[in-house]
């Protein structure tokens, strides 16, 4: 299953870059990573099926272990695409957020929006290590 990051704004050279493609390099699933302008541009058209996340303060706070079933069990049930989705500083639009078929937060805390792309890439390659069973992630 293709994991497709969308993200509005460029992520340029920085730390927070580097993060990134830190863990792109890791990930063993396909990633794809898009960026778009901060207002308009076109998301590209899906793999289908598809499942959609978006990174969403009103999101769900969900484990590591928690998202890594939820993955898990789409790709079992034979999804393409899952795109996981920042929005702009102003968030997603009411009509987007009831499309979604998962809003995602990372805790109640507000992060900066090029660490929270990190943040995803991370929890991205640490759920593909939990349904590998690789040791990266130590559960209690």
């Amino acid at each position: 299953m293709l994991l497709h990051i969308i993200a509005r704004g460029k992520i340029a050279r920085s730390p927070e870059a580097d993060l990134v493609a830190r863990y792109e390099k890791r990930l063993t699933w396909p990633v794809k990573f898009t960026e778009l302008p901060e207002t308009g541009g076109r998301i590209p058209d899906p793999l289908t099926p598809v499942k959609t996340v978006l990174l969403d303060e009103r999101g769900k706070d969900l484990s590591s272990e928690q998202l890594a079933a939820i993955l898990g069990r789409w790709r079992d049930d034979g999804m393409r695409e899952c795109r996981f989705v920042l929005g702009a500083a102003d968030g997603h639009a009411a009509e987007e957020r009831a499309d979604a078929d998962l809003l995602l937060a990372f805790g109640s805390a507000t992060w900066p929006h090029l660490l929270a792309r990190a943040m995803l890439a991370e929890q991205l390659y640490r759920a593909t290590t939990i349904i590998a069973g690789h040791p990266y992630h130590r559960s209690n």
